[in-house]
């Protein structure tokens, strides 16, 4: 059970080539100790906890720029100067920036937080021939999974059998109405809103019942790979982003050469 990944195109694979590539039979399901092996091997079914920072180093993590170090600049020459309502202003500038920076990291963590609250805590599951209620931690690709109606699914699911199922999945795919749910290959290239075959964590069920694989856990589901992106917002750049910053270079270079000039001026 070691020849798939990430990138595996369950949803166009037929129910049988699920079971057969990920070793698991749909009567008996997974055993204990294979449960566990696996466990050990892919890791808890939960989001990774991003990296706490302390409020002063996030708050000065929004200093680190060009024009910034320019406005602390004129701000102590300025007081240099004795130019104090200059320099009041200045920094208001500055502060009042690294001010805004923040409090938009506080709300993309924030969202974080809120994408672990929807879920789910348990799982009804098959495991040597018997079902039972396990903590969805505790999941692990290749176990059978049923779900009920109000259910909240705890892991990527390829669906094996349905009746009459419909999920809700308006908070992944944006979708207002229930999809309807079945159990055939679809194409490979289809997209992720159209994978009918397929319940996603954190999703959940509105009306029949269906039985699904376990086919990603934590951080390789669909949510899970939204809250990568997420937490890594603050590390993407826009072209036009980085045409500011190259500009902001520019006018550095500018304002400092034009420094020098006055100040040879003034020695002069």
């Amino acid at each position: 059970m070691r020849d798939f990944n990430e990138n595996t195109n369950w949803h166009a694979l037929g129910v049988e080539d699920v079971l057969s590539t990920l070793e698991v039979g749909r009567e008996g399901g997974l055993t204990a100790g294979e449960a566990e092996a696996r466990l050990g091997e892919y890791g808890p079914n939960r989001l990774p906890e991003p990296e706490k920072e302390g409020f002063l180093k996030k708050f000065f993590n929004h200093f680190p720029d060009v024009l910034i170090y320019i406005l602390i600049f004129g701000a102590v020459v300025t007081a240099v100067m004795q130019h104090y309502v200059y320099t009041v202003v200045i920094m208001l500038v500055v502060i009042i920036n690294a001010i805004i920076g923040y409090v938009q990291e506080n709300k993309a963590e924030n969202a974080l937080g809120e994408i672990r609250k929807i879920l789910a805590l348990k799982a009804h599951v098959l495991r040597d021939g018997k079902r039972e209620d396990v903590e969805a931690d505790n999941l692990v690709p290749g176990d059978i999974v049923y779900l009920s109606p109000g259910d909240r699914v705890p892991a990527d699911l390829r669906l094996v059998s349905t009746a009459s199922l419909r999920m809700e999945e308006s908070a992944l795919t944006g979708e207002a109405e229930p999809s309807e749910k079945q159990t055939g290959a679809i194409e490979e290239d289809s997209p992720l809103g159209d994978r009918s075959n397929l319940a996603f964590s954190g999703t959940s069920v509105s009306a029949g019942t269906g039985v699904g694989v376990v086919v990603a856990t934590g951080g390789l589901t669909e949510v899970g790979k939204i809250n990568r992106l997420m937490g890594e917002v603050h590390q993407l750049t826009t072209p036009l982003l980085r045409q500011i910053a190259r500009f902001s270079k520019v006018v550095a270079v500018i304002i400092l050469g034009l420094c020098g000039l006055v100040f040879v001026a003034g020695l002069l």
